[in-house]
């Protein structure tokens, strides 16, 4: 037999193949499993029906592999007719395509003279179902009887026994003890009717529930093909190829795809449910995506979840755990989030050149801090210190006061003087070896600088850009995804959406002094025009060429020094060593 040929497309910049023929779904159970992009996924936790997921998950394991379904499209391709209707998602169908005579007949009775059977007709004919029931045997006694006796049913059992053990002489009841004010043989004979009551009624009412259930039972084939026939293709688009996440189209929503996240003036449209925490840290930090983690609640409801959400835009200097934000669901149903966790990966090569001096300004900061924090508690315990001193001698603390120490601060002052020093040789050997440059030379040492300090941030951000992969968070989750969901630089930006504002005047800032603004136009015209003149003169400066330079010299050391020049030098010389 011909192997079956299969259309393939490029999703997601990964090959992938095609399922969008009867053919195709045909000779699905043909597919190579190396081929489909995902093995395994939970039945729960999905934007698609859990009972439609539940109808394929054939073990009832709670996760949907690839033979169930496989399995779920050879019993959809032997239903129907035509199962190019499949690609349609509806939850309709028309009578004329189901092929299994039962299931016809059942659909004919549900859609009386319509030609389309939908999921509603089914669910209206289940909600009238009725069978004649099985009567249930009215109660022996009062219902407050019966619950006074199931009350002290224990109570009076204990009493009776003890009551057996005080004739023998084992026990004596004490006098304040309850007594049940009926023998033990009516106690037993109440007991022996209540509990034949019970059996019959447990009888009876599940005589009941089986019948209805077997009433109902008619109809669940149809109304499980009528699921299947609206949501199978959807699991196939992200299952097989992932097409639903990689679709631009907003209406389309991957099974994995739990609602938005509006943060810092953004919309994360990249939100999936946290099903185990435990795998996410050791997991999603692989993605390479710089990822939320936020605690959801609806007030209204008391429904929580926790969610995971994707920045793939913006800066991150607002991001930090414990903002607040707010989640929207697919159903539009809205929870009041918090952030959790952060796992920190580039959003932008933009974003990765100020990463070194944002860490930078972050350390400088602690520093200060942690400076300022420690002296803050050393004068503090230098002061108790003093107080507690003053108390023991029993003189006041100033008097305890130390007398000035010259030479300490004069070492102090010293070695702030030197290393003043030392920063300013240095800072002047960098402004004459920056002087010396010329104007070209000057710029591109500048870039140079940026270069070095921001490069090495920008180069790795621009590796980890581009190897962003979804699948180690689907993992996470209970998914077996069996090659990679790389999220691109430019489909990434789709992910995230920014707000737009237009350019508007603030009334409430108060506009720069016409004098000051003129004058600040004024010395930014001077500045530019002695720097362009400066640069000008620099340009076409007369260049002395080397036969010149050789000249001079040749001509220097042919000149005979005169007295009065040896005494100009040895001046000069003089003045230096003064100096």
């Amino acid at each position: 037999m011909a192997k079956y040929k299969w259309s393939f497309a490029n999703v997601g910049g990964t090959t992938r193949v095609r399922i969008e023929t009867a053919d195709d779904l045909r000779h699905l159970g043909e597919l190579d499993k190396k081929m489909w992009t995902v093995l395994s996924c939970p039945v729960a936790g999905l934007e698609i029906s859990e009972e439609s997921l539940k109808a394929m998950d054939l073990d009832g394991d709670g996760k949907l592999r690839v033979k169930e379904v496989v399995a779920a499209a050879e019993r959809l391709c032997n239903t129907l007719k035509d199962p190019e209707t499949l690609f349609t998602q509806k939850d309709e169908i028309a009578i004329a395509n189901i092929a299994d005579e039962a299931i016809a007949e059942v659909a004919k009775k549900v859609a009386g003279d319509k030609e389309l059977v939908t999921l509603a007709d089914v669910d209206a004919a289940l909600a009238g179902v009725t069978i004649e029931e099985q009567a249930v045997p009215a109660a022996p006694l009062e219902a407050d009887v019966i619950a006074a006796y199931k009350a002290k049913q224990a109570e009076y059992a204990a009493y009776f026994e003890q009551e057996k053990l005080q004739k023998l002489g084992l026990a004596v009841i004490p006098e304040d003890t309850p007594k049940p004010g009926m023998t033990e043989k009516k106690f037993a004979e109440m007991g022996a009717q209540i509990a034949e009551w019970e059996a019959a009624k447990t009888a009876a009412e599940t005589a009941n529930a089986d019948a209805l259930a077997a009433a109902k039972a008619v109809y669940t084939p149809l109304r499980e093909l009528l699921l299947l026939h609206r949501d199978f293709y959807r699991l196939l688009r992200n299952y097989v190829t992932l097409e639903d996440f990689y679709d631009n189209n907003d209406k389309t929503i991957a099974s994995f795809e739990a609602g938005t996240l509006i943060i810092d003036q953004r919309a994360c449209k990249l939100c999936i449910r946290v099903n185990d925490p435990a795998k996410h840290d050791a997991q999603a930090p692989l993605s390479g995506i710089y990822l939320l983690y936020c605690n959801c609640i609806n007030q209204k409801t008391g429904k929580t979840l926790q969610i995971v959400a994707a920045m793939t835009q913006g800066e991150v200097k607002n991001l930090s755990i414990g903002k607040n934000a707010v989640f929207y669901d697919n159903d539009g149903l809205d929870y009041d989030a918090t952030v959790t966790k952060i796992i920190d990966n580039p959003i932008s090569i933009r974003q990765a050149f100020w990463t070194p001096y944002r860490k930078f300004g972050k350390w400088v900061e602690d520093k200060i801090n942690k400076s300022a924090a420690e002296k803050d508690a050393k004068a503090f315990d230098d002061m108790t210190a003093k107080v507690e001193t003053a108390k023991v001698d029993g003189a006041p603390a100033e008097a305890q006061k130390p007398a000035f120490d010259i030479a300490k601060f004069a070492g102090i002052f010293a070695a702030i003087g030197m290393a003043l020093g030392m920063i300013g040789t240095m800072l002047v050997s960098v402004a004459k070896g920056w002087v010396t440059l010329a104007w070209w030379q000057q710029i591109l040492v500048f870039f140079g600088i940026l270069l070095l300090i921001s490069g090495p941030s920008m180069v790795m951000a621009w590796l980890k850009l581009r190897r962003r992969n979804l699948a180690p968070v689907l993992n996470a989750n209970g998914w077996a995804v069996n090659s990679d969901a790389i999220i691109s630089v430019l489909f990434g930006r789709t992910l995230t959406e920014q707000v737009k504002f237009p350019i508007t005047k603030d009334p409430l800032r108060k506009g720069m002094n016409p004098w000051l603004s003129t004058l600040l136009v004024i010395t930014i015209a001077i500045i530019l025009g002695l720097g362009g003149w400066g640069i000008y003169k620099y340009i076409t400066r007369e260049k002395v060429s080397d036969a010149q330079i050789e000249q001079v010299t040749e001509a220097g050391e042919n000149v005979v020094p005169t007295a009065e020049a040896e005494e100009s030098v040895a001046a000069e010389a003089e003045g230096e060593v003064a100096e």
